[in-house]
């Protein structure tokens, strides 16, 4: 492999910048959401598809990504995602119909499965095995945990003093400035023959869209409606078709020998659960501190700063400790307190306060989830080859895309039921209280104005989190009866398993 030496400084800037950037991408927006939907038009339950546009996009293409890189030569493959993830971005900000965001935003994760595994194997590529790749390892893992908190702010303080469309456009700078240095301080590697398995990546892919389309669509039009059943039966024939390419391919984009071991495929369920658990947590808490809260952006993103630290200390715990006591004591904590993290917040009403109705159900979560990463991260290469341990580690992180996306799906459809039931409800009493101008406006929008709009919301995102609840209960059940893993396989770990790719 070719290194450029005297500048690993700037060569290791360059590899973070595009992690920093593919990782806060996730939440950046997430802040933005309620003034996309002003903007734009977004119905609620069309609003999720800025999120899992996405991560389906992502985690659906990650291993295709790592894949290419290994073929084509990283620093090269590596530049495209840059430029695409880039791209798409300029492309979101000046988006003035929600189809136009939406493909923007699948754009995006195109680029950040390609550019994402790419930038952690460039790190092999730049530097010597030793304490500087060590070093250089510490630093993307850092940026990798820190990107979700510092997106939340990014987010908020853009949204705020800006416009939301500058959540987009400020990758464009940084992309451009990315590709620029990359041919000057980063080497080439050698390229490896192999196969790209196109089929495979494209059925999983178009698979989980079709199934979490499915979902959404329910929301919207009823179970009956024939774009639902019909995408749920195309999602059911591209996911066999998916599983008997991989059966043939001779070199799989998902090798199905990984899920031959108990622990690993418990350790699958138990991410996407959680994924899937945490993507709508957001998601509507978000909704929720915005539109009846009354917080502005800035102050939405300070107020997720305390989940954020409370994943952190969780995470330090379970490193520490896991040598000591072994994995499941912390998945079968973790996950029990996310289960009491959930379904505390199945209790949200519209005179909910932030710290006993948002702050306290959030501290809970997330040290439960804090607990859960790394023992389900390390869990997941135990007992892999060591030239495994990427395909392992890359597949949780697919998951933990692709679960994000399908459970944020699954409670956006209990979510539009329950808020027209609501809505039902609170039609009587608004036409009975409401004033002139309050009517008029809804003959014009049939959208109910504040507070009959706030009980609607807040009963649908309450109603939503019990199936959240029930997502961490099959973790737990999972870590339970399914994990098997003692602390005397975690000795053969030391030096296996990387940092996470996001």
């Amino acid at each position: 492999m070719a290194r450029r030496e005297g500048h690993p400084g700037i060569a290791l800037t360059v590899i973070a910048a595009c992690q920093l950037m593919v990782v806060l991408d996730a939440t950046i927006v997430n802040i933005a959401l309620p003034h996309i939907q002003d903007a734009l038009r977004f119905s609620t339950t069309d609003l999720t598809w800025v999120v899992s546009a996405y991560t389906l996009t992502f985690g659906g293409l990650l291993l295709l990504g790592a894949r290419a890189g290994d073929i084509l030569g990283r620093r090269r493959v590596f530049m495209t995602g840059i430029l695409l993830f880039t791209f798409a971005s300029l492309l979101g900000g000046i988006a003035q119909e929600p189809w136009q965001l939406l493909a923007a935003r699948a754009l995006q994760g195109m680029g950040g499965a390609i550019a994402s595994p790419t930038s952690l194997a460039l790190i092999t590529t730049t530097f010597p095995e030793g304490p500087e790749r060590n070093r250089a390892f510490g630093v993307f893992a850092a940026v990798s945990a820190g990107g979700g908190a510092i997106g939340l702010l990014a987010g908020g303080m853009l949204t705020e003093w800006l416009d939301w469309r500058w959540v987009l456009f400020v990758n464009v700078p940084i992309g451009v400035l990315i590709t620029v240095l990359t041919p000057l301080y980063i080497g080439e590697s050698q390229r490896h023959p192999g196969r790209f398995d196109i089929t495979g990546a494209l059925t999983s892919t178009l698979g989980m869209a079709s199934l979490v389309y499915g979902f959404i669509r329910a929301a919207e039009d009823g179970w009956r409606d024939g774009l639902t059943l019909g995408s749920f039966g195309a999602a059911v024939v591209l996911l066999v078709a998916f599983a008997l390419t991989e059966r043939r391919a001779r070199e799989p984009i998902t090798p199905l020998r990984m899920f031959a071991d108990r622990n690993r495929s418990g350790t699958y369920v138990i991410m996407l659960s959680l994924a899937a658990a945490m993507f709508g947590m957001f998601f509507y808490i978000v909704l929720f501190v915005q539109n009846v809260l009354g917080y502005s952006p800035i102050k939405a993103g300070l107020a997720f700063l305390p989940v954020t630290a409370a994943i952190t200390i969780g995470a330090g715990l379970s490193q520490r400790f896991l040598p000591v006591l072994g994995p499941k004591p912390f998945m079968l904590t973790g996950s029990a307190l996310v289960v009491v993290g959930l379904t505390w917040q199945t209790f949200i009403t519209p005179d909910s306060t932030y710290v006993g109705g948002v702050l306290g159900p959030m501290l809970v979560f997330g040290f439960g989830m804090g607990l859960n990463f790394v023992t389900v991260t390390v869990t997941a290469v135990a007992g892999v080859a060591q030239h495994e341990a990427g395909a392992a580690s890359g597949l949780l992180n697919a998951t933990q895309q692709v679960g994000g996306s399908l459970g944020l799906s699954i409670l956006t459809t209990v979510f539009g039921s329950a808020s027209k039931d609501e809505a039902t409800k609170q039609l009587p009493k608004f036409l009975a209280d409401g004033t002139p101008e309050q009517k008029a406006e809804f003959a014009r929008t049939h959208q109910l104005p504040a507070p009959w709009s706030h009980e609607v919301l807040a009963q649908g995102i309450a109603t939503a989190f019990v199936p959240a609840a029930a997502m961490a209960v099959l973790a737990l059940l999972t870590a339970w009866f399914v994990i098997r893993v003692r602390k005397s396989d975690l000795e053969a770990l030391a030096g296996t398993a990387g940092p996470a790719i996001g």
